[in-house]
């Protein structure tokens, strides 16, 4: 389980934000990032022992615990960068951009950001990556839930306007359900066009 064990080695450093993404694999919608910062690196009640990788717990469980990370202390920021910025820039540096945003949303002057991952977003102060952070930070693994969360009901809510796709079920992942209304309704605006899928159905609608 993630504890503060990073967080406390580099708190010397002044405040530590926990940043993570979710959304880089999928075929359509925007990439998020999530940006969490605890002040004196303590956590609200029913968060202690909870929070984990947001990719293994339930979609109930991570509803749950945004809730309950909104209503804390904690610094939260979100930032996103869209279909169309992915496809002008590619996916990894709209990541970037989106950890960027997310960073500048939280509310305050961040002195280190712990990044999941291997790859430094540049941000506007130092960053620290860490492989599989998610599962070894609780800065990071609350950063993943608030990226994860967000994200889904982004989805879920364009869902209701491209009802064929299933977004509100597959998160526009590369589903054998996406792929085949691809092919039978064709490319939404949504859609990255810079993914190889999506460019062959574009492709076969000529």
């Amino acid at each position: 389980m993630p504890d503060f064990t990073i967080e406390n080695k580099y708190r010397d450093k002044g405040i530590i934000a926990g940043i993570d993404e979710a959304g880089r694999g999928p075929l359509a919608g925007p990439v998020v990032a999530g940006a969490v910062v605890f002040p004196q690196l303590k956590t609200a009640p029913g968060l202690a022992g909870a929070l984990d990788d947001s990719k293994k717990l339930s979609p109930k469980k991570r509803e749950e615990l945004y809730e309950v990370l909104f209503a804390s202390d904690a610094l939260i920021g979100v930032g996103m960068a869209s279909a169309a910025e992915i496809d002008e820039v590619n996916i990894l540096q709209a990541t970037f951009l989106a950890m960027r945003r997310a960073l500048d949303n939280v509310g305050a002057k961040v002195d280190l950001a712990l990044v999941d991952g291997n790859r430094d977003p540049k941000l506007y102060c130092p960053a620290l990556t860490i492989v599989k952070g998610d599962s070894l930070s609780l800065s990071i693994a609350a950063a993943s839930i608030v990226a994860k969360v967000t994200r889904d009901r982004i989805m879920a809510k364009l869902a209701l306007q491209y009802p064929f796709y299933g977004w509100d079920r597959n998160a526009a992942y590369g589903t054998k359900e996406h792929l085949e209304a691809l092919a039978k309704y064709g490319v939404t605006p949504e859609h990255r066009k810079s993914f190889a899928p999506v460019r062959e159905a574009m492709r076969n609608e000529k």
